[in-house]
């Protein structure tokens, strides 16, 4: 299976929610597709093949059930977890009925809608056919989070393997320092850069062959790091 982030698209029509949503959705290492009304949700979904829409109901042009009634319609089985102010039990089962997967209720909290979408997500995609990624003599197992060098066990902690999946997910691309404290601690986190600084230096140490002339882990001067297989 291919090691490429999943593709969530985020169907709102708040402009705010869909924001803060994608924002945090890309911290976590997620590819974000968008969509303002039902009719464009319902052409991305077709057309790009998201791994997991989150669908807003009261949406312009067509309304959350009429994209979800017309997906499963045309056989498409993409994981829909359904975001709405709609409360009541009938709509709840009316969603559910038409296919969603899960049904998140606004306002919401915004570490339980992350979690709900990864459960979804996982029951899709199990995890035992996600093959490890690897660069150098390393290999990474993202779903038992393991870490080998050279056949070898390496002990990252909790942090230095969340900022380590970050960057496997997006080979090649340079991130700020408060976008890695976002991606590894979490947006709200009032750490400082060179909380990054420190944690970078602990990913060379255990898995550069040269800490100091680092070939994975690379400094890009005045914007941040980058990470190259």
């Amino acid at each position: 299976m291919s090691d490429r982030p999943r593709r969530i698209l985020v169907v709102e029509d708040d402009l705010a929610i869909l924001t803060g949503l994608s924002m945090n959705l890309k911290f976590e290492g997620y590819e974000v597709l968008q969509a303002q009304d039902g009719r464009q949700g319902l052409a991305r979904a077709l057309d790009e093949a998201p791994d997991l829409m989150v669908l807003d109901l009261m949406l312009p042009e067509l309304n959350g059930f009429e994209v979800l009634r017309e997906l499963r319609q045309r056989g498409r089985d993409t994981p829909v977890v359904v975001l709405s102010a709609k409360s009541a039990e009938t709509d709840k089962i009316l969603g559910l009925d038409l296919g969603a997967d899960d049904y998140v209720v606004k306002p919401f909290g915004l570490q339980e809608l992350l979690a709900r979408i990864k459960a979804v997500l996982r029951r899709r995609f199990p995890a035992a056919t996600q093959q490890p990624v690897g660069f150098g003599d390393v290999q990474v197992d993202l779903p038992a989070k393991t870490v080998t060098r050279d056949g070898q066990p390496v002990e990252l902690t909790a942090q230095e393997f969340k900022l380590l999946a970050h960057f496997l997910a997006h080979p090649g691309r340079t991130f700020s320092r408060e976008e890695l404290l976002g991606a590894a601690w979490g947006f709200h986190y009032e750490g400082s850069a060179r909380t990054v600084d420190n944690f970078m230096r602990q990913l060379r140490m255990k898995l550069e062959p040269d800490p100091e002339s680092p070939r994975h882990f690379l400094t890009v001067r005045g914007l941040g790091y980058r990470f190259e297989r």
